[in-house]
């Protein structure tokens, strides 16, 4: 395998504000440290995250102004103290940022292998959603063989994903989106019932098809007043997974009706979590979720692949809402 060269082309916000902010430049290659692996990336994945950095999200600490929390690509050198994985595996990987790059540093730990069978660039639309979908909707939402689950903003990358997963485990998916060319997806992913929140109620769709009893999951990624709704349609005993608020962060609670249904609610973030439970996380995937995608159970639905240049067209495409699966950033041999 031929060295790495010195430098490497890297996207950045050179400013906090909107897609044209983003530019490419010119940078050293990341040092590798123990327990790391330097990848040759081949896409990386683009995420909302990515577009809360460029808006002038601040980083956490240590972490490089390269965008991009998620990759995949081939090894090219691995750090000390790194013993199962090796120059020429093929990897996808979570990453604490610096995806948008021709190379990048993973930890060796948040690595997992790419399928022989999936390809190398679609690769990387896997490790955000698995690691979002696994803890969230398998450890925290606790979802079960014939439970149902709600999933909202169900055609984004994340919900497409977290669709097949459930559907592995044996479980029903009630999933809502917006507009007759989401839906349409939805129902070829085969869920049980497709709901366009253009259109429908999902709380009286919910109550129709379940003869009143409601879903056991709620995985949602809207919050505001979606909560109180969700809540009104959860079976007794329900798991309220929150991933995100995109219709705000607060939010009223009608807690006569949590107690007399003995309903949960929990919420997690990805980015802030140590690099010990990521690494747990990672440990859980291999060993749940990677069979799904070795049979073909579950793919990454990739709505776009564009090249590092067109970054901001990425960004854009996220901001209007207008994918249906994964964006990803391509980037070609150096």
């Amino acid at each position: 395998m031929n060295l790495p060269p010195e430098t490497m082309n890297a996207v950045i916000a050179r400013e906090s504000g909107g897609p044209d902010v983003l530019e490419c430049v010119q940078r050293a290659l990341p040092d590798v440290h123990t327990g790391e692996v330097l990848i040759r990336v081949a896409a990386a994945g683009v995420n909302r995250p990515d577009l809360m950095q460029r808006s002038g999200a601040p980083l956490p600490p240590g972490v490089t102004d390269v965008l991009g929390l998620e990759a995949s690509g081939t090894v090219v050198a691995v750090g000390d103290g790194v013993s199962d994985i090796a120059p020429g595996d093929r990897v996808m990987a979570l990453l604490s940022g610096g995806g948008y790059a021709h190379y990048c540093v993973a930890t060796a730990a948040h690595c997992l292998p790419v399928p022989a069978d999936l390809a190398l660039e679609d690769a990387a639309g896997v490790p955000e959603a698995a690691f979002t979908v696994w803890h969230n909707l398998f450890e925290l939402g606790r979802l079960r063989e014939g439970e149902t689950v709600l999933i909202h903003g169900a055609a984004s990358g994340v919900g497409t994903f977290a669709i097949q997963c459930a559907h592995a485990a044996g479980a029903k998916v009630i999933a809502t989106a917006g507009g007759a060319q989401k839906i349409a997806v939805l129902e070829k992913l085969g869920v049980w019932r497709a709901i366009d929140r253009h259109e429908a109620d999902f709380v009286e769709v919910i109550a129709e098809c379940t003869q009143g009893r409601g879903v056991d999951v709620v995985l949602d990624s809207v919050g505001g007043p979606y909560v109180a709704r969700n809540l009104a349609a959860m079976a007794p005993g329900g798991r309220h997974v929150s991933l995100s608020f995109m219709q705000g962060p607060k939010i009223e609670l009608d807690l006569q009706l949590l107690m007399r249904k003995s309903l949960s609610l929990t919420s997690s973030t990805l980015r802030p979590k140590s690099s010990e439970e990521k690494a747990r996380l990672a440990a859980a995937i291999r060993e749940q979720l990677l069979p799904w995608l070795a049979a073909g159970k579950v793919r990454p639905l990739i709505h776009a692949r564009l090249p590092m240049g067109q970054a901001a067209e990425a960004h854009r495409i996220l901001e209007a809402n207008e994918n249906i699966g994964k964006v990803l950033l391509t980037f070609d041999a150096p």
